[in-house]
C-alpha cells in the first residue's frame, strides 16, 4: 500500500524528529510511504485567525498536491481536522472532496494496519488528546457528552508493555494554545498551559505524550518556564522506539 505523507508545517521547522519518527512508522508497517516536495501548510493557522482569503491559497495548493493520492496521512489531528471539515470554503470540486475524504490522522490510520512487533516504554505517561482530535475528529467522548471514551491514542499507547497511563483530573481540557488565541490572550492561554501541566504532575506522569505537537509545543514552553523538566512527546516517536 502507498500513502502521500503530510508534514505539518510547525513539524517540519521546529520538530523534524517527529516527522521522522511518523515515516519509521509507517514503514515498519510495510506502508510504502511518498512525501510529495511541493507541499507546504493546510492553511490552518491564517484560518483559525478568521483570515479565510489568506488561508484560500495554501488549501488550494495542498489539494493540488494530494488529490492524486488514495489515502494522505498526518500526524496533526489539527490539520487533519481542518482538511476534513473546513476546506468548505474551496469550490466544491472532485479534487477538493476526494483530498477531504482521504486525509487521515496517524492514530486512526495505524489502527487499520495489522499490528508490528510491539515496543516495551517502561514510564507513566499523561496522554493530551488535543481539541481537533477529541471534539472534531471525534477520537473519544468530550466529558460534557458523558463519560470520557478512549480513542485510537488510548488504543495504540495500550499496546505498549510496560506503560501506565495515568488517570488525570481533566483529561480532555483545552491546553490553552488554540493558534493566535495564544498570542491574543497570552495569560488565559498560559494560566489554562498550567493547569494541564499541574495535572500531569498531581497525578506522577513521567512523560506527557500526545498526537498533536501543536498542543505540545505550547505545554512544553510552559513546562520549561516553571520547572522541573516533564519529558513531551509525539505518540509516533514512542512507536518508534524512542526513550524521553
Amino acid at each position: 500500500m502507498t500513502v502521500a505523507l503530510f508534514i505539518p508545517c510547525y513539524v517540519d521547522q521546529c520538530y523534524p524528529q517527529v516527522a521522522r519518527a511518523t515515516l519509521a512508522v509507517l514503514e515498519a508497517r510495510g506502508v510504502e510511504v511518498v512525501f510529495p516536495m511541493e507541499q507546504t501548510c493546510c492553511g490552518q493557522p491564517m484560518a483559525n485567525a478568521g483570515c479565510q482569503d489568506d488561508a484560500r491559497a495554501a488549501s488550494e495548493r495542498f489539494v493540488r498536491t494530494f488529490s492524486a493520492y488514495d489515502t494522505i496521512v498526518a500526524p496533526s489531528g489539527s490539520c487533519v481536522a481542518h482538511v476534513r471539515h473546513h476546506f468548505d470554503q474551496l469550490p466544491p470540486t472532485d479534487a477538493v472532496r476526494r483530498v477531504r475524504a482521504r486525509t487521515v490522522e496517524l492514530c486512526e490510520y495505524l489502527l487499520t494496519l495489522p499490528e508490528a512487533p510491539v515496543v516495551e516504554f517502561p514510564y507513566r505517561v499523561g496522554v493530551h488528546v488535543g481539541c481537533h482530535t477529541l471534539r472534531t475528529l471525534h477520537q473519544g467522548t468530550p466529558s460534557e457528552l458523558g463519560a470520557s471514551g478512549d480513542g485510537p491514542l488510548h488504543t495504540l499507547l495500550r499496546r505498549m508493555p510496560g506503560i501506565t497511563l495515568v488517570p488525570l483530573d481533566r483529561a480532555d481540557e483545552c491546553c490553552g494554545f488554540g493558534g493566535s488565541f495564544a498570542v491574543d490572550e497570552p495569560a488565559v492561554s498560559a494560566r489554562m498551559g498550567s493547569d494541564r501541566v499541574a495535572d500531569h504532575r498531581r497525578h506522577g506522569a513521567e512523560v506527557m505524550v500526545s498526537a498533536d505537537m501543536s498542543c505540545l509545543m505550547h505545554l512544553e514552553g510552559i513546562i520549561r518556564r516553571q520547572g522541573p523538566p516533564l519529558p513531551v512527546m509525539h505518540v509516533a516517536q514512542l512507536l518508534n522506539g524512542e526513550r524521553p
